[in-house]
């Protein structure tokens, strides 16, 4: 763009296509000379993606993107940066909203654009467009992506329910498209699954202020990540509640595999970090919604590296772990967030304290814990 402006990106995403579509027309409305570009994956089984350019008085062009390795979100990619420096050497787009189609998560997007980006375009808003009536029916869904007709690729594992939850969760600000079949509760969800995202009307002028007020790609990645996530905190309103379960105690791996079903269904949402006994220098994930359960090994505690590694750690990441440094552990501890509706907080404190080691385990020490049943060792190292 002329002078040295780059182009602003505002990407529209969230599995409520109707909510979606409000909001992005909102924001054409808002914004004279902005144009939304929207890639259909559900084409892809014919080959290609469909992508559509228009503006507040319709569509300006359409075009399809053919698939790269039968993955309709590479071509979507492939296809999105040079649509996006075309508008922004044209001079006269003042914004680009992409919408993203319905389980794109709009991380992938986002990091796409601020890598690619050349110094044409940035991302000034990550907006999650939500019908707050449909937040915990679609967050307590566990059917899979490629179930529903969803899927972005024929390898798509992911379910709505952890999808929807990762959309809601990276946002921004989250844009609300409300006919008035919302409650109390609704609401309290949004707040208590996203509590440090503002939330604003679709059409709104603070939507759009929003939508351009700028985004860090790179601190909305650090948010994101098990070791330093800025997960909820402890909250009660509107018969919602928020449960933050923290201990520097390791959970003995065989009492908490059996416990997995019943933890992972005590909530419409679970998340945080977590640590086993049989792997004290293993940092873990827990990551739940709709039932569906994903646990994942995310490389060491900081407290396992020697000191020369933790010039390469991060600062958010050395700032994180600072805060749950325990003089004998580390940063080795139990983090896990559950968030619900009818959350039974004292029912749920008890299951997740006796799957921690007891006094006689714990003083047995390290040694002796590495001994203990690898219980998870089919879904940590799974055979292939």
């Amino acid at each position: 763009m002329a002078g040295g402006h780059r182009l602003p990106v505002v990407i529209v995403g969230g599995l409520h296509s109707d909510a979606r579509r409000t909001v992005v027309e909102g924001l054409l409305r808002d914004v004279s000379h902005g144009v939304a570009l929207h890639h259909d994956l559900a084409t892809a089984e014919k080959g290609a993606v469909h992508r559509t350019v228009r503006d507040s008085s319709g569509t300006l062009s359409s075009g399809e993107a053919p698939l790269v390795n039968d993955c309709a979100c590479c071509a979507l990619r492939e296809d999105l940066m040079p649509e996006l420096e075309r508008l922004a050497a044209d001079g006269t787009t003042r914004m680009a909203v992409v919408e993203l189609w319905d389980s794109v998560e709009p991380r992938a997007m986002a990091e796409v654009v601020a890598a690619h980006g050349e110094g044409l375009v940035e991302v000034t808003g990550v907006i999650t467009a939500v019908d707050p009536a449909l937040v915990l029916p679609y967050l307590v869904n566990g059917d899979d992506l490629a179930e529903v007709g969803l899927a972005a690729a024929a390898t798509d594992r992911r379910t709505v329910g952890d999808t929807w939850a990762r959309q809601l969760e990276y946002a921004s600000a989250v844009a609300l498209v409300d006919d008035g079949q919302a409650g109390e509760e609704d609401l309290a969800l949004i707040g208590q699954l996203h509590p440090t995202a503002p939330r604003a009307a679709a059409g709104s002028k603070e939507l759009t202020r929003l939508a351009l007020a700028g985004f860090d790609v790179e601190a909305a990645r650090a948010g994101q990540h098990p070791a330093c996530a800025l997960l909820p905190q402890e909250a009660d309103e509107a018969g919602v509640s928020t449960l933050v379960w923290r201990k520097h105690r390791p959970f003995h791996p065989e009492r908490l595999y059996e416990a997995l079903e019943e933890l992972s269904c005590a909530a419409a949402r679970s998340r945080g970090r977590f640590w086993l006994a049989d792997r004290p220098d293993t940092l873990l994930s827990w990551d739940a919604a709709g039932g569906a359960l994903c646990v994942e090994n995310n490389g060491p505690w900081l407290a396992s590296l020697p000191d020369a590694a933790w010039d390469m750690i991060p600062p958010v990441r050395r700032a994180a772990a600072a805060l749950d440094w325990h003089p004998e552990h580390g940063d080795c501890c139990q983090h896990l967030v559950f968030v619900s509706p009818g959350l039974d907080r004292d029912g749920l404190t008890t299951l997740l304290d006796s799957c921690l080691l007891t006094d006689a385990e714990y003083e047995a020490g390290r040694t002796a814990w590495k001994s203990l049943p690898a219980a998870f060792d089919a879904l940590l190292d799974p055979v292939h």
